[in-house]
């Protein structure tokens, strides 16, 4: 086959330097470009490498980024802090840091009870509500703000950081609106359910943004285009595999958090889906899937 594809490259070529009949070309053009993919292209299927890059590739590529995916949490976890002491002492930050769309009508107004009533333990609108319609917005809104965090890191890596420090800020000022109120407990389970798989979603976006950013930063012996060739693949791997977990914390959100209206359960649910996915991104390791996404 590779001896046929050579050949035919070669007619092409000739073809297009000679040949006055263009039927002939276009012929040539068809035949060489099938044989590319025949030649040079994958040798498995769209579901089978699906499949490959959520057992091994996605693992890899988190394993990989270790010092980014460490920077980003104390990005967010400084941005929490400074959230939550600029609120707490001081309610009128809350709106100053927090959009009103975000805050979805919540605020320094807002009593324990509505809060109770009408977040924590608002009732479940159904399953079409839940599972189609809500969360559907949600992994579009989520998506979008992780894609955005990813797509920053070809700008250094600074607004990226600045981004996901964001994020923090505003989770830290719904928990000082909560402290205050006594709820912080129940507010934390309230988040843990859903909150474990979508800030990790969040901080390994901003990771491979941090990916693309070192190798514009830092080329080394390579040029800055070359670098991104070669960290594209394990960057995109952490980025694609973030949607992936967002979709999982809309279907979550969505439906399941209204549903179980137990504190305790909810804790429970995410802590085992922390240790779930820390179990799956330490799976398969020593595999060739972790040289390829170096």
């Amino acid at each position: 086959m590779p001896l046929l594809y050579r050949t035919a490259a070669s007619s092409l070529s000739v073809a297009r330097a000679i040949a006055l009949d263009r039927n002939l070309v276009l012929y040539l053009e068809g035949l060489v470009l099938r044989a590319f993919f025949v030649v040079y292209g994958p040798r498995a299927g769209i579901l089978e490498s699906f499949i490959q890059f959520v057992k091994h590739g996605f693992p890899a590529a988190i394993r990989k980024a270790g010092w980014h995916i460490l920077l980003v949490t104390l990005a967010l976890v400084a941005g929490t802090v400074i959230g939550f002491m600029l609120v707490a002492p001081n309610e009128a930050w809350f709106s100053a840091l927090v959009p009103e769309a975000l805050a979805g009508g919540r605020g320094p107004a807002s009593t324990a009870q509505q809060l109770l009533d009408q977040e924590i333990f608002a009732p479940w609108p159904g399953f079409v509500e839940s599972f189609v319609v809500f969360a559907n917005f949600l992994f579009r809104h989520n998506a979008t703000i992780g894609i955005m965090t990813f797509g920053l890191g070809i700008l250094g890596g600074v607004p990226t950081l600045l981004l996901i420090g964001y994020q923090g800020i505003a989770l830290g000022a719904f928990f000082a609106l909560h402290y205050n109120r006594g709820l912080l407990y129940d507010f934390i389970g309230w988040v843990s359910i859903h909150g474990v798989t979508e800030i990790g979603a969040l901080i390994l976006c901003g990771a491979g943004g941090l990916v693309i950013a070192e190798k514009i930063l830092f080329p080394g012996r390579y040029s800055r285009l070359d670098n991104l060739a070669l960290a594209g693949k394990a960057a995109a791997g952490l980025a694609g595999g973030a949607v992936l977990m967002l979709f999982a914390a809309g279907l979550i959100e969505g439906g399941l958090r209204q549903l179980i209206a137990s504190t305790p359960w909810r804790l429970a649910i995410g802590a085992a889906t922390g240790l779930l996915w820390a179990a799956y991104f330490l799976s398969n390791r020593g595999r060739k899937s972790d040289g390829a996404a170096a």
